[in-house]
């Protein structure tokens, strides 16, 4: 059974992480001018096979636009609002607690999108990580087992399931 990827179901925020990104993405729009002001600047100081200004300029200048337009995919994909109230099964804006096998203590995670992680003290883990595609459906006394990225099994019990709370 296949589990929808991030990229399929949309990306889940918050209300106060997408105002976060949407601000961070109008600041780089915003700044747009500047670096291009700042690239000029460095081409005109000669030799541009010598010009490490210039060279830095461009680089910093592919950067910001990477993140503009990753930014600007997240947020027109992304689904704004609160996280479930009820749940009944490991789905992206929940948090899980799980127990690893072999392991007496359990960890708490969201299942949610990365971009999250700046507006809660807990760990985020994507749907499409090996463990969030593993648990996403899952309901409390499941046991899941993945594949972790070094080709190891890992097995995992989910041990409850709550709505996130901001």
């Amino acid at each position: 059974m296949s589990t929808p990827t991030e990229n399929e179901q949309g990306i889940w925020l918050t209300q106060e992480a997408h105002d976060r990104l949407k601000a961070e993405l109008d600041q780089l729009v915003a700044n747009r001018p500047a670096m291009a002001a700042e690239i000029n600047a460095r081409r005109e100081e000669g030799d541009l096979k010598e010009n490490g200004g210039y060279h830095a300029a461009k680089e910093e200048q592919g950067k910001q636009e990477g993140r503009i337009r990753q930014l600007t995919d997240i947020l027109r994909k992304a689904t704004v609002g609160d996280a479930p109230t009820e749940v009944t099964e490991a789905a992206t804006g929940t948090v899980i607690t799980i127990r690893f096998k072999g392991d007496d203590e359990t960890e708490k995670f969201l299942l949610g999108s990365r971009e999250i992680a700046g507006t809660t003290d807990l760990t985020v883990y994507s749907p499409e990580s090996a463990l969030g595609a593993a648990i996403m459906g899952a309901a409390p006394g499941a046991t899941v087992t993945y594949q972790a990225p070094n080709g190891r099994d890992i097995t995992v019990d989910v041990v409850a399931i709550e709505p996130f709370v901001p």
